[in-house]
């Protein structure tokens, strides 16, 4: 075992590996027999018959395609909602970290209190108030394409989502080499244009993978809508069928399934992007340490 690998923790004798595969044994064991229990007590109720599972999985079913037809529209509006409140966080959340690295010491005061304010608080209650209060203060967005709830839920997922990106930037660009920020100003760029052509672009670069991996918190919270409103995301529209079909476990597990299959892909993405980020800084570091293909032998 590597010095790498046991950085957090003592590298493990020959007794206690012994324990830990005894111990994972039984773990596995007891996760097994309450499987076993479980799909005993749903086959009792009767919870596999294909007059519940028929709407969601055999297209011969009368309802099969009204289900997904339903389920897709959820799906659309879930992705709609998570990729506005991603864009928009994104966008404000740059400015932020920004603004909060070219203020003075006393002057990013209220920045970072305001930023502090947005991430200590949770989710759901941002979302209410968005949804719930706006239009109790007059903040009409009826007339917007998606509605009130919609845009509701945007400004809520945004409000927590943009603070957390703004320090997600903030760390990518603090992480540069101080030397970066010298050399643009020595060739002339001013403070702004520093920060726009040289920072951020590698900070993006370097911080993308904890960028779209953002995006599945993004997107899994846009089911918080339900506890709020009425609104068509993914949840909602099982929820509907539900009502309509009388099979909760069924839909819930379906549900459940393409909530993991689409965060899963956006994991698959976000590593695929590191991997290739790797592959690149590998490739410039031996490009730099080989030097220029300066011929060796006799001149002209």
């Amino acid at each position: 075992m590597s010095q790498q690998d046991t950085v957090l923790y003592d590298a493990q004798g020959p007794k206690a590996r012994r324990r830990t595969r005894i111990g994972t044994a039984i773990a596995v064991l007891v996760l097994i027999a309450l499987a076993v229990v479980v799909v005993l007590r749903l086959a009792e109720r009767d919870q596999f018959s294909m007059e519940l599972w028929g709407p969601l999985i055999n297209p011969g079913n009368e309802n099969f395609e009204l289900v997904w037809e339903v389920i897709g529209e959820g799906i659309v509006n879930t992705l709609k909602a998570a990729i506005v409140a991603m864009t928009l966080s994104v966008v404000i959340g740059t400015l932020i970290a920004v603004a909060r690295l070219s203020l003075g010491r006393f002057a990013r005061i209220p920045l970072i209190g305001f930023v502090e304010l947005f991430r200590g608080l949770p989710v759901v209650i941002l979302v209410y108030l968005s949804v719930r209060a706006l239009p109790d203060v007059g903040v009409d967005l009826s007339d917007w394409p998606g509605g009130q709830v919609f845009w509701g839920l945007i400004i809520g997922l945004t409000a927590y989502n943009m603070v957390i990106f703004a320090e997600v930037v903030r760390a990518g660009i603090a992480s540069l080499p101080r030397g970066q920020r010298e050399a643009a100003l020595a060739t002339g760029l001013t403070n702004g244009q520093t920060m726009r052509i040289v920072l951020l672009p590698q900070a993006f670069r370097i911080m993308l993978p904890a960028i779209i991996s953002q995006l599945v918190v993004v997107l899994k919270d846009t089911s918080l809508v339900v506890f709020v409103a009425n609104f068509d995301e993914l949840l909602s529209q099982g929820e509907s069928i539900i009502r309509n079909l009388g099979n909760p476990i069924q839909t819930f597990t379906v549900i459940a399934l393409l909530y993991i299959a689409i965060n899963y892909l956006l994991g698959r993405l976000a590593q695929y992007i590191q991997r290739r980020q790797g592959r690149a800084s590998t490739r410039a570091a031996e490009t730099t340490d080989a030097g220029p293909n300066v011929p060796v032998g006799g001149g002209a």
